[in-house]
């Protein structure tokens, strides 16, 4: 894994969060901003995909942990698509929530994603 790429996707994760967490206070919806970062999380996981996918046989730990992290690798980059959807349909405050619980699942995933390559030390 690159560790770069993975602080990188944590990072538009957090202010996706952020930045949905304060749209939500303040009412507001869906808008170019929001979808621009969203835009740049996804481009980060489909990167991230693509080497985790490269990588997958050097992660240790047995067949279990290999398949979690394939696993969590090939979901990644469907979670904000749809989080970003349902905002589109879903015109209340709860929209920039669905986007912040979205954009937390992705923070936590990639870090759980680093935490399984590092197992080999």
């Amino acid at each position: 894994m690159l560790f770069p790429l993975t602080v990188a996707v944590f990072v538009v994760a957090l202010a996706l969060l952020a930045l949905s967490g304060w749209y939500a206070a303040r009412g507001r919806l869906l808008d170019d901003r929001l979808l621009l970062a969203g835009a740049v999380l996804e481009v980060g996981l489909v990167v991230q995909l693509v080497v985790a996918l490269v990588h997958v046989g050097q992660v240790t730990g047995g067949g279990a942990e290999r398949a979690t992290f394939a696993a969590y690798a090939v979901t990644l980059p469907f979670v904000p698509p749809v989080a970003l959807f349902t905002a589109l349909k879903e015109k209340t405050r709860w929209a920039m929530v669905v986007v912040a619980v979205g954009a937390f699942g992705v923070a936590v995933m990639t870090a759980r994603l680093q935490q399984i390559w590092s197992l080999g030390g």
